[in-house]
């Protein structure tokens, strides 16, 4: 399959029709892939369609971008359909129930979506901006193979990763505001790629939206990544984007390739996860000496 991952730049656009033109000419841009990520809270453009003073308002921003998701996701939808392609549409606050979730969207070119929210908070969403927790983890049964969705700070933790091990694709949509930030998600990235013998996907956003609250300023690229083995690029990167430059990263990958490591690799981290256990089923206990 040909993945696509968009290291995407956001914009102040008030206007719906506007707003569905440019997500037009993004994914035209990256028919002739397979599957086209977009990054995490690419969909706080939403905001901006509820007026300037929503959009950059702390709380307001959020219910304003939840209006719209809906909306966002049925045109997507449609240009799923249109290009035959497969969609993970850029994740968005949304309002469920009484709690604010992270959620990205998965679209299929027959019209099938799934919902993946992002399980745990970075401290200025908890702390801050009031985002929860959501649904949780799964994986998505799809005609390009099993795959799964790791929201930014969720690709950091391994156990989440393994979670969804029987996925061979996850998707990771990252939204960083610092070099640092970038680079933790990417290592989480590379990490889940190499234990889980997987190709992972990671999109950003980049550049600068002061008129949109939470996201005016943001530093990140898009990344392909592997397990560096049989079949692969020893690096365990197939492709990366440039830093701030927006646009879309390809690659040509062989879904098979990952299921023939975690079967026959120089070594089978998939397999040998459970040996970090005691015979116990332990985690090994560590002694200090003195």
């Amino acid at each position: 399959m040909r993945i696509a991952s968009a290291t995407y730049s956001l914009d102040f656009i008030p206007d719906w029709d506007h707003l569905c033109a440019k997500w037009d000419r993004w994914v035209a841009n990256a028919a002739h892939a397979d599957l086209l990520l977009f990054p995490e809270y690419g969909g706080m453009e939403l905001a901006a369609l509820e007026g300037p003073d929503a959009a950059a308002d702390m709380h307001k921003s959020l219910r304003a971008a939840s209006q719209h998701f809906d909306a966002m996701v049925a045109h997507l939808a449609q240009l799923a359909k249109l290009h035959g392609v497969h969609i993970c549409a850029p994740s968005t606050p949304v309002v469920d129930g009484q709690r604010i979730v992270n959620r990205a969207a998965l679209i299929t070119p027959e019209g099938k979506i799934g919902y993946q929210d992002k399980q745990i908070m970075t401290r200025f969403e908890a702390e801050e901006w009031g985002v929860s927790p959501g649904c949780p983890l799964q994986v998505f049964d799809t005609a390009l193979g099993p795959m799964a969705i790791l929201i930014c700070y969720d690709s950091e933790f391994p156990l989440l990763g393994r979670a969804v091990a029987e996925a061979e694709t996850l998707l990771i949509p990252s939204c960083t505001e610092a070099l640092s930030g970038y680079t933790r998600v990417r290592i989480g990235a590379q990490a889940r790629a190499l234990e889980g013998q997987c190709i992972t996907v990671m999109s950003s956003l980049t550049g600068e939206a002061p008129k949109l609250f939470g996201v005016e300023s943001n530093i990140g690229k898009a990344g392909i990544f592997c397990p560096p083995d049989k079949g692969f690029p020893q690096t365990g990167i197939i492709t990366e984007a440039g830093l701030g430059a927006p646009g879309w990263v390809f690659a040509d990958v062989d879904p098979s390739a990952a299921r023939a490591l975690r079967k026959d690799g120089h070594v089978l981290n998939h397999r040998d996860w459970s040996h970090q256990m005691g015979r116990d089923g332990q985690a090994a206990q560590v002694s200090l000496i003195s």
